[in-house]
């Protein structure tokens, strides 16, 4: 990944902005912890009501969905003829504000399940062995286990990637064959919610 590197300072607190694999995201590190642990899709501002910054970010013209990791933010805009530098500044500002507010980052629920043996060990797989995705302020969330194959949600800078495919494929999907006999395939899933806001946004790219 080619990752071009600023700072920000504003109000005391750096921030470094990174490029992602996908030009409609861009990944902010507080330099300071997110949520410490575990990560947080918010795909539209109907699903923000848990955190304030989020619905924060959300209120920036041109933002599509936010996604909260351990210590970054990725934030995907609408489209790629929307410029980043105005939303770029309005994120940065949004961001120094609520950290020098103190407030929770969030109320809602951080992505984990307890599951059987196989699912276990395919979220363990997920979690230590394709680090890169977050890297790339993006995450893999495990939405189920059936007859053989794996249903993943691909979030953050991951929704809409040209190299998610292949990164499910080829990485993913190669790799928990490997470890777990009892996998034959992995497919990418959206959730109702995610579905319903593609087709509205089809609609109205018309």
């Amino acid at each position: 990944m080619s990752a071009h590197i600023r700072w920000g300072l504003q109000r005391n607190l750096s921030i470094q902005t990174q490029e992602t694999p996908n030009p409609k995201s861009l990944k902010f590190l507080p330099g300071k912890p997110v949520l410490g642990s575990g990560t947080q899709d918010f795909p539209s501002p109907s699903s923000a009501g848990s955190s304030s910054l989020a619905r924060e970010l959300f209120e920036i013209e041109g933002v599509k969905s936010v996604f909260f990791g351990p210590d970054f933010i990725t934030v995907t805009k609408m489209d790629e003829d929307v410029e980043w530098t105005d939303i770029k500044r309005h994120v940065l500002d949004a961001i120094s504000k609520f950290f020098e507010s103190g407030d929770p980052i969030s109320t809602g629920a951080v992505h984990s399940e307890s599951d059987d043996d196989v699912v276990s060990m395919i979220k363990e797989l997920l979690d230590t062995r394709i680090p890169t995705v977050q890297e790339d302020g993006g995450d893999v969330i495990f939405k189920g286990f059936e007859n053989g194959t794996v249903k993943l949600k691909l979030v953050g800078s991951c929704t809409g990637c040209p190299s998610s495919t292949v990164t499910l494929k080829n990485g993913i999907q190669n790799m928990l064959q490997f470890y777990i006999p009892e996998v034959d395939n992995v497919e990418q899933v959206e959730d109702e919610v995610d579905e319903i806001n593609s087709k509205v946004f089809e609609e109205v790219e018309r």
